[in-house]
């Protein structure tokens, strides 16, 4: 296993670390953003496996991903934003 690869494991393990911490925000705090972002750490983690385990690449399947996960946690933070805008009125 070289560096990149090492990287790339590690990054997987801490990606897996974050989903876990989202479910649990989503189900025992109650909100929606958790899912949100359980679900983009869990595409960045398929992301990543897919890197590490398809070295030749699957460009437009990564571009996909890539995207959803983006558009998931733009609404995750928006929801956040909403959230504490309602608060701090």
């Amino acid at each position: 296993m070289d560096l990149f690869e090492g990287l790339t494991l590690f990054s997987i393990l801490i990606e897996c670390a974050i989903f876990v911490l989202a479910v649990l925000i989503a189900t025992r705090n109650r909100r929606a953003y958790g899912w949100l972002i359980a679900i983009t750490f869990a595409l960045f983690a398929f992301f990543n496996g897919i890197r590490l385990w398809y070295p030749s690449g699957l460009p437009r399947l990564n571009g996909v991903i890539l995207l959803a996960a983006c558009v998931s946690m733009l609404y995750a933070i928006w929801q956040i934003y909403e959230e504490t805008r309602k608060k701090s009125k």
